[in-house]
């Protein structure tokens, strides 16, 4: 592998290909979903808010004009709004290549999902869990097909509490319950690729996290608001890890990208290590059985191209 900095220039053409970017209003997923557009690629632009959406298409056409980006309503707070996108995305496409499941919230006060889950790790993992397993008959059907779950550094602090996952029964601690979420999105990345290489099945998952980069996320966190001038960098930066756990030909399925300067709070993207506890396969075992207990969902590993959908 060459040593110079992964960019974006390494991404190649995905002319002909289709990805969904979630959360791609603002931040990086805005960014990801501009340079993917760039490249040639159709590009959803998964979004709840509509006029936000229209608004990230105008921009990402005034640099591609000839860019192919269609916005689709997508609540993943909301496991129905999650069923309906889905249904709509395959009455329009046959094939997907590329899931990068980006949106999040982050640190906001005590409140919970329309299905009754604590918000971070209802919107964070559970509702990307549930959008990935409704898509999965098309990602299996797609060579070369790619998901990517965006996790966080504050995955470190995640430690996961089977009898209180929606924090019912403890004192609210909005840092734990967000390290909780974004240590849930890398069990999810591992016991994705181990469940579905078990059954024979083609697309790998990766993950990435952005390092320390300024974005709407941190609206519910002064702290981070009056460093980021500080520490923070640029949103363009920041998707890096993303696009390369997305597109670099060499990434392996569990790979995780993030910025490999000073703490991986910025610069260009490589290979990082999650923590010992984010390694636990018992634990991400558990967690995916409980995931699909509490959205009522399954993926449909084995089942695919046997006239069995997920």
């Amino acid at each position: 592998m060459s040593k110079a900095n992964w960019t974006t220039e390494n991404i190649p053409s995905q002319q002909g290909k289709v990805a969904i970017v979630t959360g791609s209003s603002s931040g990086i997923g805005f960014e990801a979903a501009r340079i993917i557009a760039g490249k040639g690629a159709t590009t959803i632009i998964a979004v709840r808010n509509a006029i936000k959406g229209e608004k990230a298409i105008g921009q990402i056409h005034e640099e591609f004009e000839d860019s192919d980006l269609r916005l689709m309503i997508l609540d993943l707070s909301s496991l129905e709004s999650v069923r309906i996108f889905a249904d709509e995305y395959k009455r329009e496409f046959e094939h997907l290549d590329c899931l990068i499941n980006n949106a999040g919230v982050m640190v906001p006060p005590y409140s919970k999902t329309e299905d009754g889950f604590e918000l971070q790790i209802g919107t964070n993992h559970l509702g990307h869990f549930a959008l990935t397993s409704h898509l999965l008959d098309l990602l299996e059907a797609t060579e070369g097909a790619r998901v990517v779950n965006v996790s966080s550094n504050a995955h470190k602090m995640g430690n996961l509490d089977f009898e209180d996952l929606n924090w019912e029964n403890r004192n609210y601690n909005k840092w734990r319950a967000y390290g909780d979420s974004k240590i849930a999105n890398l069990y999810f990345t591992s016991e994705f690729n181990r469940r579905n290489a078990a059954s024979g099945g083609t697309a790998i998952a990766t993950a990435a996290h952005p390092g320390w980069t300024a974005t709407e996320l941190q609206r519910n966190t002064s702290i981070a608001g009056l460093l980021n001038h500080v520490f923070a960098q640029e949103g363009a930066m920041g998707a890096l890890p993303t696009l390369r756990a997305a597109f670099d030909p060499e990434a392996n399925a569990g790979d995780y990208f993030g910025p490999k300067g000073f703490m991986e709070m910025g610069g260009y993207p490589v290979r990082v290590e999650m923590s010992d506890r984010a390694k636990d396969a018992d634990i991400a075992g558990r967690l995916w059985e409980v995931s699909e207990e509490m959205t009522g969902v399954t993926f449909g590993f084995g089942a695919i191209g046997k006239g069995v959908t997920a």
